[in-house]
C-alpha cells in the first residue's frame, strides 16, 4: 500500500509523536521511512547576526539535523524499520513546500507528521505547516496529534 513514507522530524514532542506513529504503520505495512529534518529562519538569523556568525549558527543548526536524524534512524532500526534520511534548507520557501517537495522527490507515497491541533487565533497567528502540507500534497497526509 505504502512502500514508502516521509515523516518530517524536527526534534519536538509533536514530531516525535508523528515519527512514532509512521514507524508503527511502516513496521505494519512492511515499509521504509524516508526522514526530513527541514532548517528553518534563514531571513531571521541573517538579520540578527553577523556573517561569521551565521554560519557558525547554520553549522550548528546542521549538526543538530543531523544528530535528530542519526537518532530517529537507529530507533526506527531498532523497530525492525528501514530508514534514509536528508537535511533540507529553507531559503525562500516555507518548510510545507519543502516537505511536500522532498516527497515527491524520494518517491514517497505517503506523510506522515506529528501536529499541535491549534486552533482559532493561536492556529492563525502561528501559522501551520501540517495544514499547509495537507492543502498543497498531492500524495495522503496523515496527522498524528500531539498529546494534550
Amino acid at each position: 500500500m505504502y512502500s514508502r513514507i516521509l515523516v518530517p522530524i524536527d526534534g519536538s514532542r509533536t514530531a516525535q509523536r508523528g515519527f512514532e506513529e509512521a514507524v508503527r504503520l511502516a513496521r505494519e505495512l512492511n515499509s521504509s521511512l524516508h526522514l526530513l529534518h527541514v532548517i528553518d529562519d534563514f531571513p531571521s538569523m541573517m538579520e540578527m547576526s553577523a556573517v561569521s556568525s551565521f554560519e557558525a549558527t547554520l553549522k550548528e543548526l546542521r549538526k543538530y539535523g543531523e544528530k535528530v536524524l542519526a537518532d530517529a534512524v537507529k530507533r526506527a532500526a531498532e523497530s525492525g524499520v528501514s530508514s534514509g534520511s536528508s537535511v533540507r534548507e529553507v531559503v525562500h520557501e516555507r518548510v510545507s513546500e519543502v516537505i511536500v517537495d522532498e516527497a515527491t522527490k524520494a518517491g514517497c507515497e505517503l506523510i506522515v507528521m506529528g501536529t499541535h491541533g491549534r486552533r482559532g487565533v493561536s492556529r492563525v497567528a502561528l501559522g501551520s505547516d501540517a495544514e499547509n502540507v495537507l492543502r498543497t500534497s498531492s500524495i495522503p497526509v496523515l496527522l498524528v496529534r500531539s498529546a494534550p
